[in-house]
């Protein structure tokens, strides 16, 4: 197990009952990236149903031992691993968890993950199929490493070096992710066609090879967002499908279970038994964005 610093008491450090979680004091070098470490105090394991957000989750693991993904492919344990932005029904359970969790935007994950997203649509992969030794090499310094600072400044420098000389995801196709999630996934894609000047086919192929999604699905992406954050929050289900645009509660329903697997009650349930959701539990990273 990597060594803790117990006098590191900084402002960006905090914890609650079960996650000790630490954040970078003065954030990233790198626009589209939020990243934080945590580690589980309690030592009860983990037992977690992943969520799709929209966003592309590398999970770095510093535990004793791999984490195991379970999916619709089976199970396969990992000590590091990206979760794509709709990686499909799938279960993360460990022991000892303790990982630098990286949240990259769509735009900054085409630069830095070396494929394709299209590659990863619908998967969990593990971090070194991508990066190969060099995510090896990362985690053994992390594992090395004393503080959680010293760790996030290792990861974001990391991630910089890997920046330098990337190519830049195409303006139309950002301008175009940037509206979807301006409009909480509530738009119609023969307009962001002609807001980009391109038709509905060259839309649909650039965006599909950059981002990873269709659009369209990229649209249903985001709209499920808000209502996953909303049923975890305790809204009724009714509520949440008129405030997140949903025709009705049925179609709300398909949307919840094409992209979880579970039903929106049961994905609220989820949250009231304690157990946590996320391609990684999403508090660390998503507390230092609040």
């Amino acid at each position: 197990m990597p060594r803790d610093n117990a006098g590191d008491t900084s402002p960006a450090r905090s914890s609650d009952n079960r996650w000790e979680v630490a954040r970078p004091l003065r954030g990233t070098s790198i626009d589209g990236v939020r990243m934080a470490g945590f580690r589980d105090r309690t030592g009860r394991g983990l037992d977690m149903r992943v969520l799709p957000q929209p966003a592309v989750i590398i999970a770095i693991g510093l535990g004793a031992g791999p984490v195991t993904v379970e999916s619709t492919s089976g199970h396969r344990p990992l000590r590091g691993l990206v979760a794509s932005l709709s990686p499909g029904p799938a279960r993360i359970r460990g022991e000892g968890v303790e990982c630098v969790e990286v949240a990259l935007s769509p735009r900054t994950a085409y630069a830095l993950l070396s494929v394709s997203p299209l590659e990863l649509d619908g998967s969990i992969t593990g971090l070194e199929d991508l990066w190969g030794r060099h995510a090896r090499l990362l985690r053994e310094q992390l594992a090395d490493t004393a503080s959680w600072q010293e760790r996030l400044a290792l990861t974001d420098g990391f991630l910089r070096q890997k920046a330098e000389g990337a190519p830049p995801m195409a303006a139309e196709v950002a301008a175009a992710w940037d509206a979807i999630v301006a409009g909480r996934g509530r738009v119609r894609i023969g307009d962001l066609a002609a807001s980009c000047g391109w038709s509905r086919k060259r839309l649909w192929a650039r965006f599909s090879s950059q981002v990873g999604l269709t659009p369209k699905r990229a649209a249903m992406l985001v709209r499920f967002d808000h209502a996953a954050r909303a049923l975890l929050a305790g809204e009724r289900v009714g509520d949440v499908a008129m405030a997140c645009g949903y025709a009705d509660q049925p179609h709300l329903h398909r949307d919840v279970q094409a992209l979880t697997g579970c039903t929106p009650g049961a994905l609220a349930a989820s949250s009231s038994s304690g157990s946590r959701s996320g391609a990684w539990p999403r508090t660390p990273c998503e507390r230092q964005s609040a």
